[in-house]
């Protein structure tokens, strides 16, 4: 197959790195790519907003197969475009992807068929979504509609600081469309778990879990981020909580899916939150995880091709108990620009990556990574992911940290701490 893969961040070089290594890909492309994709892909400059100019593409490439990689271009319906000209795509319709695209949908299916998660309201009048807030007391989350790159969601911790992310949402100045409307969620406390299934609209099916780490900083402290490390498989997921995952929320979102006109094909990933035992639905999103898919993708032991395109094309019944994973663990580390995820500095210098992956078990994933003349440099504010491959989680840690320090890039930082409850 000749196959064009959407994006450009660390999750998309997991999945290029991947997919090249199946002998059912022919020719890779990747839209718009990275310098670290360019070493498995052709990188092509392709707007996805576009959606005639990726048709062209797809006639002119003869392009078999697409997977779309990142949020953005499923809730714009891209997949739907592609399918509609005959191509199979990997990725929700617009339709389906609404489970990400909007918190509030996801949040009233919820409640539709009974998929255990926090109490909440929808609101876009600010003086009843304070009220709420009042009733239910601090803390509290105030959660934008819409999407928000991973940072639309605010802990507050008390009620002057959940009003001021109801007016900075609802005024439009912090998440402009995406907080057009807020959701306002009690508080869930207990331990963090990234679970995947992959679906083809009639089947789930389960495609193992990660942890990550959202804070910028050692001891989960600091600002959210889009993810700063993770690791897999999590300690935490015991066959026990894995069939409950699967019974009380994954199987009824696919069925409740269907049932509502828009049934999900692609990948469904669930932040869950786990207490006594108990999983509860924090959020889903309509697409891998980021930096979950990476450690995901160290650990598959199958053809990711074929997975993907079964799923794609209502053919992943073949796939149940069958697809394997190495009988090991996978950690990342995510290298991100200093003053992250504030304002940072671009273009500046990253060297000695050769040196730091020549290990067989280290794979570094690129991000926010470009070719300036000879030089690589940074050109987003996570931008690499140093991943390694052990027979356990501690191991995997500590062959990613030494990886770490051979990298030669002064304006970057790293936590020291991925990993830290497993290994503990």
């Amino acid at each position: 197959m000749n196959i064009l893969l959407i994006g450009s961040g660390g999750r998309e070089h997991a999945l290029a790195w991947k997919l090249s290594r199946s002998p059912k890909c022919e020719k890779l492309f990747c839209a718009p790519g990275n310098a670290g994709i360019a070493q498995n892909a052709t990188c092509v400059s392709l707007n996805v907003e576009d959606h005639q100019a990726v048709l062209d593409f797809i006639t002119d490439h003869q392009i078999d197969f697409v997977v779309i990689g990142p949020e953005a271009p499923l809730v714009d319906g891209l997949a739907d475009t592609i399918r509609g000209a005959g191509t199979p795509c990997f990725g929700p319709s617009k339709l389906a992807a609404q489970l990400e695209g909007s918190k509030g949908f996801m949040k009233d299916l919820c409640a539709k068929y009974n998929i255990p998660t926090a109490a909440y309201g929808r609101f876009t009048d600010p003086a009843a979504a304070k009220k709420f807030v009042q009733q239910n007391g601090t803390p509290i989350v105030v959660k934008a509609d819409g999407l928000a790159a991973g940072k639309g969601v605010l802990i507050c911790e008390n009620e002057a600081d959940a009003f001021g992310a109801i007016d900075d949402m609802l005024s439009g100045n912090k998440f402009g469309e995406a907080g057009h409307e807020v959701v306002i969620e009690e508080f869930l406390d207990g331990e963090e778990l990234s679970y995947f299934a992959l679906s083809d609209g009639k089947i789930a099916l389960p495609f193992s879990a990660a942890q990550d780490h959202k804070r910028a900083f050692d001891g989960d402290k600091g600002p959210n981020t889009g993810g700063m490390g993770a690791y897999s498989p999590p300690p935490l997921l015991t066959p026990a909580l894995e069939e409950k995952i699967l019974q009380q929320i994954i199987t009824p979102t696919i069925a409740g899916m269907t049932t509502e006109g828009c049934p999900f094909a692609g990948v469904l990933y669930a932040g869950l939150m786990i207490k006594d035992g108990a999983p509860k639905l924090i959020e889903y999103n309509a697409r891998f995880g980021d930096p979950e898919c990476q450690v995901l993708m160290m650990r598959l032991n199958s053809d990711l091709v074929d997975i993907l395109h079964a799923a794609a094309t209502g053919k992943l019944g073949a796939f149940v108990n069958n697809i394997n994973w190495h009988d090991m663990a996978a950690l990342t580390v995510v290298m991100a620009a200093n003053g992250y995820p504030n304002s940072y500095e671009k273009n500046t210098e990253i060297k000695n990556l050769e040196i730091a992956e020549l290990a067989g078990d280290i794979k570094i994933f690129h991000a926010g990574t470009k070719m300036d003349g000879d030089k690589l440099v940074n050109s987003g504010g996570r931008v690499l992911n140093v991943t390694a491959i052990a027979q356990d989680i501690a191991s995997a840690q500590e062959k990613a940290y030494e990886s770490c320090s051979k990298i030669d890039w002064p304006d970057g930082f790293y936590r020291k701490d991925i990993g830290w409850r497993a290994v503990k």
